[in-house]
């Protein structure tokens, strides 16, 4: 089986099991691109997602289970370097830092899920607008191609990266509304 469907079948368990406590996860960022057409290479899965509190530790304890770890450190070109392996620790981490977002991953898969906790949009708005994207053991939901080009135009605006400009090209192309850059 290419590593990609083993990442996608992963990708899915885990969204699945998210779920399942009765949170709304949406695939956003390149991958999202790429299950809609686009040429872009992508290395994670991002996803936006409303998390509260309450709900931290088993959100923690479901990538801990599919062999995820906290990541604790990126370098320069984004690759976790360091994770935490202790999943109370991660979930107090989390806790006491409440950051915009958190990156998992699972090193014997060289697979990474970031999590935007309701950043820069609102998980409930865009979950409300997102579909289905299914493969045959379940299925993920995928934000709108309005929602991602409203995400990657922000990314853009902050980032100024070429990788953003193509993606902002490639949803305008989507949508017929031409090119801006």
């Amino acid at each position: 089986m290419p590593k990609e469907t083993n990442h996608l079948e992963s990708v899915v368990a885990l969204t699945t099991a998210l779920e399942q406590l009765g949170l709304s996860p949406v695939l956003v960022g390149g991958m999202a691109l790429v299950i809609l057409g686009s040429q872009r290479i992508t290395n994670d899965f991002d996803f936006l997602i409303s998390l509260r509190e309450p709900l931290l530790a088993e959100v923690v304890s479901i990538f801990y289970d599919h062999g995820f770890e906290l990541v604790s450190k990126l370098n320069p070109q984004g690759e976790a370097i360091r994770t935490i392996d202790n999943r109370n620790v991660a979930a107090a981490r989390l806790k006491l830092d409440s950051p915009s977002s958190a990156y998992f991953f699972d090193r014997k898969k060289g697979l990474r899920i970031d999590l935007l906790f309701d950043f820069p949009l609102s998980t409930y708005e865009v979950a409300s607008r997102a579909t289905r994207f299914k493969i045959p053991s379940g299925s993920l939901r995928i934000a709108s191609t309005e929602d991602l080009l409203r995400l990657k135009e922000l990314a853009f605006a902050d980032r100024r990266a070429a990788a953003d400009a193509q993606d902002v090209e490639f949803l305008r192309r989507l949508l017929g509304k031409g090119e801006i850059l």
